[in-house]
């Protein structure tokens, strides 16, 4: 029996004396930390985590900006950015699946060095376009009758939809396949890097719209393009070294599978083979009916133009990429994320302007941001908690859950005392019995209501991150506040629960992504996440045709209404994928 053990049943107290070795390891150990933390900064996650900051900044500072140069190019006028937000939008839903499909079907590093090259490459060409324009603008108004100046917007709105179109690509290839490799598909791993892109994606979506508005406010537009220009030069150099350092101390990131389009054709042509090897020695059999039908189809394909044939290969992806993302085992629990897109209930632009009209100022919805963007953060820091403890479907349960109270709070503040909210608005009814009813609606009408002029200069379309609501904008003091409202209490009912219910949103997203991230199969990730991006965009795209339906404060209380209706809906989703799924684990175990 050992020491330690005879004075433990005597009551007396060990006391041990390190040997060399144990005093030299010790020692060793002290004087390898700050080795430790070397290897950490060459590892593949800090760079990634450095090159993931790098570009989340320049796509913030570029959203931002973009949406305020279209602004005071139109004269301080909506319709560019308007256009821009439908462009974007529309490309977006349209080649979302497409765009996924090729980074399926190529090698990981020339997707993301083809990816990053013409994001970046797209966004220096438009700013040097956009300082021009605004060095030269009227000397461009006067050529062509003001016809060159309908081109120069052409080319700004084209070169900033292409880099979003690489940024999406971007995006998918690296957060939704590389850190799923670099992790070495632990779960664990995985939901720690997920968080912490998050928690870096939070911090620069506050930052970095304040840095070149500051640059914009205090110097010039001209050197706001300027100062974008630098930083995507700069940031496509380091972003390439990093990535492409990160593809060569990971091995597994250049063995790719084959896609399941690829897949299918080997298979076919292997059986083709098969059978007319055994045809030659087998009497030939009579072609069936669906084999004719397929044939003849065949043929009426390979006898179209090129261009005809590229369309139709191209609609074909389109279609096996929507079919792929329904027939996932995950497809519930992604609809459901796509459905709290469609809402109001967020620091967007929308929001923003219907507290201005509240009495609301922009010093203090600047200090309502700042204090989302914490409990955003405490979102991801409850996620990495909840997914050890509980699992990952449970998780979700548990963010869908608070979540939804928190919403209550909003909803309270539809009836609640201060609440614009006016039904009669929806319909118009005028009588003719007494025209004081009529100076009385409009009246109403006007009650809370103002320009929004001082304030035009915050984006239609909000950034493209994986939650669309959480978009910067430019608060100004001096804007004109609308009329004081009788009682505060129902605008403090709604930013209580916008914020709060932030901690169940951001906890919820980051468990769908990583439902993602594990239950799709390696060679579909691009195209699934790219079908899921599109869904994104046109669950986003309906809340801004609610707006358009009920523009006036009054309103507000509607929107929030089915707001809340459509985040319930995408959370019953998610309970529904969750049953399925815990019924499932049931039935194998």
């Amino acid at each position: 029996m050992s020491q330690r053990a005879d004075a433990s049943q005597c009551g007396g107290v060990v006391i041990e004396f390190d040997s060399d070795d144990i005093r030299d390891a010790r020692a060793k150990k002290a004087r390898s930390i700050p080795g430790s933390a070397l290897i950490y900064f060459k590892g593949p996650k800090f760079l990634i985590y450095v090159s993931g900051a790098l570009s989340m900044w320049g796509d913030r500072m570029w959203h931002f900006a973009i949406s305020v140069f279209l602004i005071e190019l139109y004269g301080r006028n909506l319709l560019l950015t308007a256009v821009f937000g439908l462009v974007v939008a529309g490309s977006v839903l349209l080649l979302g699946a497409l765009i996924g499909d090729w980074v399926d079907r190529n090698p990981r590093n020339k997707v993301a060095h083809a990816s990053l090259f013409i994001q970046n490459i797209s966004v220096t060409v438009c700013s040097i376009v956009l300082m021009l324009v605004f060095s030269y603008k009227q000397r461009i108004e006067e050529i062509w009758d003001g016809w060159l100046t309908v081109v120069c917007y052409t080319v700004v709105i084209i070169l900033a939809d292409v880099a979003n179109l690489a940024s999406t690509a971007l995006t998918i290839a690296i957060q939704r396949d590389w850190i799923i490799v670099i992790t070495g598909y632990n779960r664990g791993h995985l939901a720690g890097m997920n968080a912490t892109m998050r928690r870096i994606d939070q911090v620069t979506n506050i930052l970095a719209p304040l840095a070149v508005g500051q640059v914009m406010t205090l110097a010039s537009n001209v050197v706001g393009c300027g100062f974008i220009l630098g930083w995507n030069l700069v940031s496509l150099i380091v972003e390439f070294f990093f990535l492409s350092r990160v593809y060569r101390i990971v091995p597994a990131l250049s063995v790719k599978p084959p896609t399941l389009a690829m897949d299918k054709a080997y298979l076919q042509t292997t059986e083709r083979r098969r059978t007319q090897g055994e045809e030659d020695v087998a009497q030939p059999q009579s072609l069936t009916e669906g084999n004719c039908n397929s044939s003849v189809h065949l043929k009426e394909i390979t006898n179209l133009p090129l261009c005809f044939r590229k369309f139709h290969r191209l609609v074909s992806t389109c279609k096996d990429g929507w079919r792929a993302y329904y027939h996932q085992p995950v497809f519930l629990a992604g609809m459901g994320l796509a459905f709290l897109y469609t809402t109001v209930l967020g620091f967007d632009c929308i929001t923003t302007g219907y507290a201005y009209t509240q009495g609301i100022s922009g010093s203090l919805l600047s200090l309502l941001m700042g204090v989302s963007a914490i409990t955003g953060l405490m979102g991801t820091v409850m996620f990495t908690k909840l997914r050890k403890t509980y699992g990952l479907v449970n998780t979700g349960i548990i963010s869908s859950c608070l979540h939804l109270v928190c919403l209550l709070l909003c909803v309270c503040s539809v009836f609640a005392p201060g609440s614009p909210m006016d039904l009669s608005l929806l319909v118009p009814y005028i009588t003719s019995n007494s025209s004081a009813e009529l100076e009385g609606i409009i009246s109403q009408r006007q009650k809370h209501t103002f320009p929004l002029m001082g304030g035009s200069n915050q984006p239609l379309l909000p950034d493209r991150s994986s939650i669309h609501w959480t978009n910067n904008t430019v608060l100004f003091d001096n804007v004109p506040s609308g009329t004081v409202p009788d009682s505060y209490i129902s605008i403090i009912l709604l930013f209580l629960g916008v914020i709060t219910a932030r901690i169940g949103l951001w906890s919820f997203d980051l468990t769908v992504t990583q439902l993602l991230q594990e239950n799709i199969c390696e060679s579909e990730r691009g195209v699934v996440n790219g079908v899921q991006s599109s869904m994104n965009y046109l669950m986003d795209l309906l809340h801004f045709i609610m707006v358009i339906s009920a523009p006036q404060p009054q309103h507000f209380g509607i929107l929030v209404l089915i707001s809340v209706l459509f985040i319930t809906t995408g959370h019953t989703m998610f309970f529904l994928y969750a049953h399925k799924a815990k019924r499932k684990r049931h039935l194998d175990t």
